[in-house]
């Protein structure tokens, strides 16, 4: 006979979410606002080299920080698929994916600084190259790793457009939320094709929208536990009810 699938508590799964999401908060901005900004110069590149080699230990604090992010992704993807699952399975389901995609996504980009910080901590790359090509080659590596983080964001913004729609329609969590969450996916989503499709306008929508993503950690870390019962699965036939 078939198990039943086992599902957390909506307060379990709201604390889960939460906390990863303080990490990320955390982590994210201490590798993206303070490490890189003060190691790397904008397509300068031996100056860059000397910033890393000069500071390689903060450097790889922002790589592990960056790493941390991603792993936290995983668990915020799963922690929201439980907490939303009511709402509507399949796309609920759906959501989680697409955050597992850019998880994915994020972290072989990473890949990118991995090599930037080998190529100038391994002498024998001096053997094949002479010292300039060595440092070209890794702010190619450093830029690549924005390039292709950046592009995974398209996948990201979907899984908050999604996620939006989902907490607007769960009836239990403030539709308010699910309104902030979209506009923080369309951010991410014009910030993310902007480069080809508007590559003359230097704007960072997602700067100005950013905020939806906090405002919901910090709802669910200080009234998430005051579910008081979870919501069962739904059945196979289960429609989106209107709150």
């Amino acid at each position: 006979m078939p198990t039943r699938p086992q599902y957390l508590p909506l307060r379990t799964a709201a604390l889960i979410a939460g906390l990863a999401l303080l990490g990320s908060v955390v982590a994210a901005p201490f590798a993206e606002m303070y490490v890189f900004p003060k190691l790397i110069i904008p397509y300068k590149a031996a100056e860059t080299a000397r910033n890393i080699l000069a500071h390689q230990g903060l450097f790889t604090a922002g790589l592990l920080a960056y790493f941390l992010t991603f792993l936290l992704d995983i668990v915020i993807a799963w922690a929201l698929y439980h907490l939303l699952r009511s709402v509507h399975p399949p796309l609920a389901q759906f959501t989680a994916w697409l955050k597992l995609a850019y998880s994915l996504l994020a972290l072989v980009a990473l890949n990118q600084l991995v090599t930037a910080l080998r190529l100038l901590t391994t002498p024998d790359y001096l053997a094949l190259f002479p010292q300039a090509q060595v440092q070209a080659l890794a702010m190619v590596h450093l830029r690549a790793f924005k390039n292709h983080w950046y592009f995974g964001l398209i996948v990201f913004a979907l899984h908050l457009v999604l996620l939006g729609y989902l907490v607007f329609r769960s009836g239990y969590i403030p539709r308010v939320f699910g309104v902030l969450l979209v506009i923080t996916g369309l951010g991410y989503l014009l910030t993310a094709v902007r480069p080809y499709l508007f590559p003359e306008l230097n704007v960072d929508f997602a700067m100005y929208t950013f905020y939806g993503e906090p405002l919901f950690m910090l709802w669910l870390l200080i009234r998430g536990n005051k579910f008081r019962e979870e919501v069962q699965p739904a059945p196979a036939d289960f429609t989106p009810h209107h709150a």
